[in-house]
């Protein structure tokens, strides 16, 4: 059998503004309209034979974004492994095997990273197919790309001698400069590094033993303690914590005489940054070399990635530029530049500005919401809850809500008095009709119906925080 694994940890800075570190690019639809990249790489999966049910690995602050776009897609078996803090691919899959190895040991793990996507899943699955054969004679395996370009931001796999269906692997090199770069590409023998890998989950665990003992040790510390909660298997977060951080790749591929490579060419990207992303999108435009998104018009411009995510974007004799737009951020850059994107990331976390981290439109597991309007005395939401869904029973010790209902109904459970739980009562809300919520009053807000409840929220108050919550239950799990 094989077990998909699926590594959902990056934070895709060098695609901001679009991409932010609590809704970052795997979740978003940048390759197809109809499907997040997560969702691809999921379904990209789905059709192998003797596949199971996915192994997600991600971060806890995006446990709940995972498991909506998994149930978008009818993928409800998922086993969801989450991790306390980052520590790279190594201990990532390490996780995933000591999970898998509980059913069988022999069980192969196919690990892709969620934000990649490949055009040509029938290649993909072919090159598979080998790597498969390989894993059966005890291999490590890893996918090399076949390099079109003298590409300066992927790492290089130099091929050795052929083996049965690939190759065994000479050398992992390091993101190259453009003169050896350019060494590779003509001597033929280099594949660009994909990150994606296939072996059995006994065949890794005993690689770490041998190679990487304290990362097996630690990991298996922080899953004997972990606990299930609802969809997730929460890893223990001091004993992960002790992990050092390390990728597969050092741990492991450059120290075993198991590592093999199968080369593919499945139409493979990883929009590591916008000059990517224009790359996968350049070639189905036949609009002067532009690639195109949302509101754009265009007068004697070229060769540029324009994408507009909220309202008109107009540009004039321009050429080579990346711009990009989003409720509350521009960005413009030379396309030759693309990759520093993250340098304005970094700065933004330096000043502690909110837009290194969170859009306007903030997604929780009851629905989203949007600030309209944010100054020190009051703010001005929308609020949009799923059916079914309810927010957690709460209190605020520094502001006051008013709410309107503008779509939908909504059902409000309230207290009589500040923090007062023993008296609540419940009532519906229809569109048009509106409540109070006095500061310190006990509260609580559902959508009983079958479409998304939509209103509008006004906060008073001396503090507007995201912080100033005290719940009292949650269906989520939250503090």
């Amino acid at each position: 059998m094989i077990l998909p694994v699926i590594l959902s940890g990056g934070s895709g800075s060098r695609l901001w503004p679009v991409s932010r570190e609590h809704y970052p690019k795997q979740f978003l639809n940048l390759h197809r309209d109809d499907l997040s990249l997560l969702q691809e790489a999921t379904q990209r999966v789905a059709s192998l034979s003797e596949a199971g049910p996915p192994i997600m690995v991600c971060n806890e602050e995006h446990r709940f974004l995972v498991a909506e776009q998994l149930h978008q897609t009818g993928c409800r078996d998922a086993q969801i492994i989450l991790e306390p803090c980052g520590r790279n691919t190594a201990p990532a899959l390490a996780l995933a095997a000591l999970t898998a190895k509980q059913t069988d040991p022999e069980t192969a793990l196919l690990v892709m990273p969620a934000d990649h996507v490949i055009k040509d899943e029938a290649a993909f699955l072919q090159a598979v197919a080998s790597g498969l054969a390989l894993v059966n004679e005890g291999k490590l395996v890893t996918f090399g790309i076949k390099p079109h370009t003298a590409h300066t931001g992927y790492g290089y796999i130099k091929q050795g001698q052929p083996l049965s269906t690939g190759f065994s692997v000479d050398t992992f090199v390091e993101k190259p400069d453009a003169e050896r770069a350019a060494e590779y590409l003509a001597s033929g023998d280099y594949l660009w590094n994909s990150g994606i890998f296939l072996f059995k989950a006994g065949d890794y665990l005993e690689a770490l033993t041998q190679f990487a003992p304290d990362i097996l040790d630690a990991c298996e510390k922080a899953c004997a303690a972990g606990t299930k909660d609802m969809d997730f298997l929460r890893i223990d977060a001091h004993a992960f914590s002790q992990c050092r951080s390390e990728s597969i790749d050092y741990a492991v591929m450059e120290h075993t005489r198991d590592a093999a490579v199968v080369p593919m060419n499945p139409g493979w990207s990883d929009i590591g940054a916008w000059d990517a992303l224009y790359d996968l999108k350049a070639a189905d435009h036949l609009n002067d070399g532009n690639a195109l998104h949302g509101d754009v018009m265009l007068h004697d411009t070229r060769n540029s990635l324009i994408h507009s995510e909220t309202r008109l974007v107009a540009a004039v004799g321009v050429e080579n530029l990346i711009i990009v737009e989003t409720d509350d951020a521009v960005l413009v850059a030379d396309r030759r530049r693309a990759q520093d994107t993250k340098q304005i990331v970094n700065a933004l976390k330096v000043a502690g500005r909110k837009e290194s981290q969170s859009h306007q439109r903030v997604y929780r597991p009851w629905g989203n919401y949007r600030t309209m309007v944010l100054t020190d005395s009051f703010q001005v939401k929308e609020i949009v809850v799923k059916p079914g869904a309810k927010l957690s029973l709460q209190m605020h010790h520094h502001r006051a809500e008013h709410w309107v209902v503008v779509q939908g109904t909504a059902q409000v459970t309230q207290g009589e008095g500040h923090g007062d739980i023993s008296n609540l009562k419940s009532f519906l809300l229809s569109e048009d009709e509106s409540t109070y919520i006095p500061l310190g009053t006990v509260h609580r807000l559902e959508n009983p119906g079958v479409i998304p409840l939509h209103l509008i929220e006004v906060q008073t108050g001396s503090y507007l925080g995201e912080d100033d919550i005290v719940r009292y239950n949650d269906d989520y799990g939250r503090k």
